[in-house]
């Protein structure tokens, strides 16, 4: 098994590139189903309907997009539920959310530490003794939160999309993945850097389940989705499946004789990627958890501001507990990005909520290093 790192730190570099260039051209492909599209005020409704023309084409086959804050709204989607009946896009379904579960993650461990059942401060060793071999310095909780504990990536089943999907139905447990990142020793002393990595989250959901002695599941369930208010948000554990309304996801794939097919990659059981990376989710969710979070409403005013610390003195860092920090236009955002293979999905915001975004995009190239060319085009057309 190889290592599998996310390529958020590409994305973001993308995104900032994309949006430093300016609009970019639609692309030329197959017409779509209608575009449907709801406004109040505020965002610029012709730049985002004109950012879901097209669909489906070679990048997606379908977005969703809520873009919200107190300077307005927009609703809009587009594209096909799957490629078979052309039928269009569920604007309301459930999709792979990706990382953007390290959201979720982050604000459970820092409601423990608010509770007193965590302290940040302390060596995840004190909490989950033999965990990491005696190569590792003291790792403190907080380090595994912003991604500076040095310890290196996990593996999966491989690099190539071959080799990953033709262990779709496998399973890959957790700790399988941790044990691996800790055979290989540490990349760095811990706080020495910054490297963003799934397994710093998958450590955090072992440590959430050794401190409340419940599931991850129960305690990110109880602790966040609930007090948001997101009823269609879960944690599909060993399933394979997008339990109710769903877009189907699909990987453009080369074949032999240099042609491309669409490979449909709805169904992959994601069990490895766990309180890093296997939330199911809405937009409409998405949208609540940012927005209940950045109120205060869900993490305390005095751990929430954890989320909005990126550590100091470390060069190039942007990634604070559970968000990363982006700065357009004068105006700084707070994001977090995430895929899987069909889905890429975004939730960002400014810390008043003026202006937030939530996209879906059945993206055919979702775990590529560079940013899909659909959510570069929202991404622009809603940061205006």
């Amino acid at each position: 098994m190889r290592p599998r790192r996310r390529t958020t730190t590409a994305l973001t570099a993308s995104l900032v590139l994309a949006l430093a260039a300016g609009p970019l051209a639609a692309p030329a492909f197959a017409a779509s189903p209608s575009t449907t599209a709801r406004q109040t005020a505020g965002p610029d409704a012709e730049a985002l309907r004109a950012a879901l023309t097209g669909l489906p084409n070679s990048d997606a086959t379908a977005a969703l997009v809520r873009v919200g804050g107190t300077d307005g709204t927009w609703r809009g989607s587009s594209g096909v539920h799957d490629l078979e009946s052309g039928a269009a896009a569920d604007p309301d379904a459930r999709f792979r959310a990706g990382s953007t579960t390290k959201v979720v993650t982050a604000a459970t461990v820092l409601r423990l530490a608010a509770q007193g059942k965590v302290d940040l401060n302390s060596p995840i060793q004190h909490y989950l003794p033999g965990l990491l071999t005696k190569a590792f310095e003291p790792i403190s909780v907080r380090q595994l939160l912003n991604h500076t504990s040095g310890i290196q990536a996990g593996d999966g089943f491989g690099d190539a999309f071959e080799d990953q999907y033709a262990h779709r139905f496998d399973t890959l447990t957790p700790r399988q993945v941790v044990a691996s990142a800790v055979a290989k020793g540490p990349e760095f002393r811990p706080g020495e850097r910054q490297d963003y990595l799934n397994v710093n989250y998958t450590i955090l959901g072992l440590l959430i389940e050794k401190v409340t002695g419940h599931s991850y599941a129960t305690e990110a369930t109880r602790l966040v989705l609930r007090p948001a208010g997101m009823r269609d948000t879960y944690f599909p554990g060993t399933d394979p499946r997008i339990l109710g309304p769903h877009n189907h996801g699909y990987q453009l794939v080369q074949q032999a004789d240099g042609t491309k097919e669409f490979v449909d990659v709805t169904n992959w059981n994601q069990a490895d990627r766990w309180a890093a990376g296997d939330m199911i989710s809405t937009t409409a969710d998405l949208e609540r958890l940012i927005t209940a979070l950045f109120r205060g409403r869900i993490v305390p005013r005095p751990q929430l501001k954890e989320m909005f610390t990126v550590p100091a003195g470390i060069k190039g860092a942007g990634y604070s507990a559970g968000l990363q920090r982006f700065e357009y236009g004068g105006k700084v955002y707070w994001l977090k990005s995430g895929a899987r293979y069909g889905y890429s999905a975004v939730v960002l915001a400014t810390r008043d909520l003026s202006r937030t975004l939530v996209y879906s995009v059945n993206s055919t190239d979702a775990k590529g290093e560079s940013m899909n060319a659909v959510a570069e085009r929202i991404a622009l057309a809603a940061l205006k």
